[in-house]
This record gives structure tokens, C-alpha cells and sequence, in this order.
């Protein structure tokens, strides 16, 4: 007798799919359709928006830029601030121990008068003329750098310039007036280098002290 073949559908092979699996039908998975329309819908499709949100866009960008030039140019300004400072004031501390030098040729210079050179030799009164030569050209050489001597017998006295060492009454003076100055100051570029010592004419009865000068 002939044997036929089992055909039930248990049997039968069912065919694999390209995963490995058995294709029993293709799976949809719910909501793909749903999450791509859902992306195209969140962007604005008016062209009227789409302008808008550019304007707004441009226009924040364009705050930020120009904050970003404003302050890049401040801090141009203060570099180039600080630069000409650092400049002009490098040689404080070097012209304020050169002053001594000079300190030490007017002292030089005074301890012969003017009479009394007269009755030196030509050896001497050529050496105190080289003296004051070279305080002459100290002066010239800390002008160039801004250092500028403040001698200021008969003006009002400064506290921002001057330092009072003592008061003289009886100067014939109006009170607050400088007689006497017992070493010069100096600036630098404006700025106080050294204040210069003086006297100041006391106040007398019934006199007040005259009005700072404005510096």
C-alpha cells in the first residue's frame, strides 16, 4: 500500500522571514505614522511665522553682537588707558631718588653766594659754574619726563601740593600764605611726585586764611 504524505498544518514548514522569525504576517507597529506627522506639525508651516521666528532670531543676535563690540571696545580704551599710564609713571620711583641729586646741587650751589664767588680763584668759580650746569641739565633731562619742580614762595598754601613745616607770624603776609620754603616739591605729568616743604604766614588778629588756590 502506498504511503501518503502528512499535508496537516502542523506539519507543514511555514516560511522564515528575513529576521529569523516566522513571517506570520507583517507586525504594524502602532503610532509610526502617528510620531512622524506629529514632528512635521510642531514646526510653524505659516511662512508668516516662519519670517517672524527669523526676525526674532536675527534681532537677538544682533543685541549679542553688538554688546560683544561694546565691550571689546571698553576693554581697548582701558588697555590703551593703562598703557599710557605704565608709560608716563614707569620712572616714579627712579625720579623721586634722583631728586636727592638734586637737592644735594642746590645745596652745593648756595653754600657760595654770589659775592662771595668774586674772591675765588678762576680754578673754583669755574667748578661751581660746572655745578650749576649740571643741575641745570638734571632739570632739562627730568622735564623731558614729565618732572616738573613746585616752588611756590608768596602763593596760597596747598595741601595737595605742599606740607607746612612751621608757621611765621609777623611776615607782613596775608595768613596762609607760603614765606618760606625750605625744600621744593615735585610732580610728575601732573601727578605729586614729592610736596614741597614750606612755612606759612600765621594768622594774625582779626585776619583769615585766604582761599586755596585750584589746582
Amino acid at each position: 500500500m502506498t504511503h501518503q504524505p502528512d499535508l496537516s498544518q502542523d506539519n507543514v514548514a511555514q516560511p522564515e522571514n528575513p529576521a529569523g522569525g516566522t513571517n506570520k504576517g507583517a507586525d504594524v507597529l502602532p503610532g509610526d505614522g502617528a510620531s512622524s506627522s506629529s514632528d512635521n506639525s510642531a514646526a510653524p508651516s505659516d511662512p508668516a511665522q516662519i519670517l517672524e521666528a527669523l526676525k526674532t532670531e536675527v534681532s537677538g543676535l544682533k543685541d549679542q553682537l553688538l554688546r560683544t563690540l561694546a565691550e571689546m571696545d571698553n576693554l581697548r580704551k582701558r588697555t590703551d588707558r593703562e598703557k599710557e599710564d605704565t608709560a608716563k609713571y614707569a620712572v616714579t620711583a627712579f625720579a623721586r631718588d634722583i631728586l636727592a641729586v638734586a637737592d644735594n646741587l642746590r645745596r652745593a650751589i648756595e653754600t657760595v653766594p654770589g659775592e662771595a664767588r668774586e674772591q675765588l680763584g678762576d680754578t673754583l668759580r669755574g667748578l661751581v659754574a660746572g655745578v650749576e650746569m649740571t643741575e641745570k641739565d638734571l632739570g632739562t633731562t627730568l622735564g623731558r619726563h614729565g618732572v616738573k619742580a613746585v616752588a611756590p614762595l608768596d602763593e596760597v598754601f596747598d595741601p595737595h601740593l605742599h606740607q607746612a613745616m612751621f608757621e611765621v607770624p609777623g611776615s607782613g603776609k596775608p595768613a596762609g600764605t607760603v614765606v618760606q620754603v625750605l625744600q621744593p616739591g615735585y610732580t610728575i605729568h601732573g601727578r605729586l611726585l614729592r610736596p614741597a616743604l614750606v612755612g606759612v604766614a600765621k594768622n594774625g588778629p582779626g585776619e583769615a586764611a585766604p582761599e586755596p588756590q585750584k589746582t
